[in-house]
């Protein structure tokens, strides 16, 4: 309980401020690729639930065309396709590696996620915190995490609802040797690149 309250933010501040040479190293690299494929913005803000509902904005490397459109799936998740043409060329790259989620960061700092946790869900226009399910508050009773159980596990290969359940698991079972484990199985994830895409 003293890790999951107090020692795991303090973790997670540390870790993100000694990342931050280098993720920002990373952004400078990438930042006129992305720039010169489509004259875009480099970075992207999604609207995102985290700690107890509160919708902040979730910072990424911008992989979309500019001003490309909004595609969900029937339970609201972000559409995901190998074949998605919405995706730039350098796109496909920084989601493969997940270079695209290294400004997350600074919502790190900022106190809007964790290194490890659950992934944060997109607001429903309309849906107040009274209306969600007791599983979805529960997954919001910790601050969504970069990586977590079940993106390290299984990344796009199972359903919302899967995901949820483990999410639940995750919150149950909070500690510092779980949160190694998702790091270790992160890590492999991304070398594997193995279940980028849901329709794979």
């Amino acid at each position: 309980m003293i890790y999951k309250q107090y020692v795991k933010h303090v973790l997670d501040l540390l870790a993100a401020l000694t990342a931050m040479p280098f993720v920002c190293l990373i952004i400078l690299l990438f930042a006129p690729v992305i720039y010169l494929e489509d004259r875009g913005t480099v970075f992207y803000k999604a609207k995102r639930r985290g700690l107890n509902g509160k919708v902040f904005d979730m910072y990424k490397l911008r992989s979309m065309k500019m001003n490309a459109p909004d595609l969900r799936n029937e339970d609201n998740s972000t559409f995901n396709s190998s074949s998605d043409p919405r995706v730039t060329r350098i796109g496909g790259f920084l989601r493969k590696t997940s270079i695209d989620e290294l400004p997350q960061i600074f919502n790190i700092i900022k106190g809007d996620m964790s290194v490890i946790g659950p992934r944060a869900p997109i607001p429903i226009e309309g849906h107040k915190w009274e209306d969600l399910s007791e599983e979805k508050r529960k997954r919001l009773s910790v601050r969504p995490g970069i990586s977590g159980y079940s993106q390290a596990k299984f990344r796009n290969s199972i359903s919302m609802e899967e995901k949820l359940k483990w999410d639940c698991y995750y919150v149950d079972h909070v500690s510092f040797m779980l949160d190694l484990k998702i790091i270790v199985w992160t890590i492999k994830s991304v070398v594997l690149q193995k279940n980028i895409h849901s329709n794979e």
